[in-house]
């Protein structure tokens, strides 16, 4: 067990899905919640049995280039990318650091993760503002799409 070994961290890796409403994604935005809640409170419970070298740390990255999303480019439904897909280099990144220092939450790129957070504040205007952020994501997944088009015809995967 890790507190016979001298503590030890597990690291989840959530999504910014799991803290925010994600327009044509609720069954994988869920899941993701669910991951944020279970790690939270399992968190809780080794605080509260005064269980201090056992860390709990959730990455939530935003849409992440794997092939997971490379069909989602031409899927109507989920238009929640307001930039560029994250590398995976850039997650296992942040998985270092918060092995280095362990903290309870980490978004990637940290400003969504204020943003989203600033929305979940103010449920009424994160709703309100899911409009914008549809067509945002229409925009960027146009924007790959075409991108990913030229590759193609470059031979490039």
């Amino acid at each position: 067990s890790m507190r016979a070994d001298g503590g030890g961290q597990v690291i989840n890796i959530a999504s910014l899905a799991g803290l925010t409403a994600v327009p044509g994604e609720g069954v994988y935005a869920a899941s993701k919640h669910a991951v944020m809640g279970f790690s939270l409170s399992t968190m809780a419970d080794l605080r509260a049995a005064k269980v201090k070298d056992v860390h709990i740390s959730c990455i939530c990255p935003d849409g992440i280039w794997t092939p997971m999303l490379h069909d989602k480019l031409d899927d109507p439904a989920p238009r929640f990318l307001l930039r560029e897909l994250l590398q995976p280099h850039e997650v296992v990144s942040a998985v270092g650091k918060v092995l280095e220092e362990p903290r309870l939450v980490t978004t990637l790129p940290g400003w969504r993760g204020a943003v989203v957070r600033f929305g979940d504040l103010f449920p009424a205007l994160g709703l309100a503002l899911t409009p914008f952020v549809v067509r945002q994501g229409e925009r960027t997944q146009r924007r790959m799409r075409k991108a990913q088009q030229g590759r193609r015809r470059l031979g490039w995967r």
